[in-house]
This record gives C-alpha cells, structure tokens and sequence, in this order.
C-alpha cells in the first residue's frame, strides 16, 4: 500500500519518537510504502521554525533517514476538501495513487471519497 501522511503526523512523529503517529511513520516507512509530498516538507519545515528552530538541523537528518517516495503536490485549484491549505496533498495523493492518508485534521477525516481512504495514526496501526 501507499501511504501519505499528513502534517500533523509527520510533526507529531518527529518530535515524539515514543507516539502513535511515529509508530505509524514506522510501519507506513518499513511495511508499506511511505509517500511524502513536498507541500507537507515545506509545511512541516515552517512549522519546526516558528516553534523550535534549534531542531530544523535535527530535521533534515530525521527526513534523510526515513525511507520514503517523494512526490510534488499540484498546485490546481481543484479540490474536494473544505480548506484550501489541505487541496495541494489531498491533489497530491489523488494524483499519486496513494491508498491511505493519515491524518488527524478534522477537514481530511470529514472526506466522502473511497480512496484514498483517510485514517488516523491509531486506525492505520489497527490494518
């Protein structure tokens, strides 16, 4: 399976190893293929400087050793999610064949499609 994650899991599993969403980061990484598109990099980057810039070293180390795909979010204004900041990597998943998303945000988990099949850290763990 491909799996996406989303901003929220990836900042969640990078700052605490011990955690449902890193443990998900694991299992996306080593049993399934794990997908990162570049607008959740970015995202995540940003976010790491406003609220620990002492860790972005830290971060780029973290993202080199983690086994993934990379892919380019799409940047058309079509989508079929509520907030406009989630289009470029639900477009990205979309366009990527990717099977799962995990996510917590409320706007991914309010979805009606059938795939990606959105899921939260826990859920994915459940598979």
């Amino acid at each position: 399976m491909r799996v996406l994650v989303d901003t929220n899991i990836l900042f969640s599993a990078f700052l605490f190893p011990g955690s449902v969403p890193a443990a998900a980061l694991v299992k996306a990484s080593t049993r399934d293929t794990l997908v990162l598109c570049d607008y959740v990099i970015n995202e995540l980057e940003r976010v790491i400087s406003n609220k620990r810039p002492d860790l972005l070293t830290s971060l780029g180390l973290y993202l080199a050793k983690l086994p993934h795909e990379s892919i380019c979010a799409p940047r058309n204004e079509n989508s079929l999610i509520a907030d406009a900041k989630d289009a470029p990597i639900l477009n990205a998943a979309i366009d990527s064949a990717v099977d799962i998303i995990i996510s917590g945000d409320s706007h991914f988990r309010s979805l009606k499609i059938k795939r990606p099949k959105v899921l939260t850290a826990a859920e994915y763990l459940r598979l």
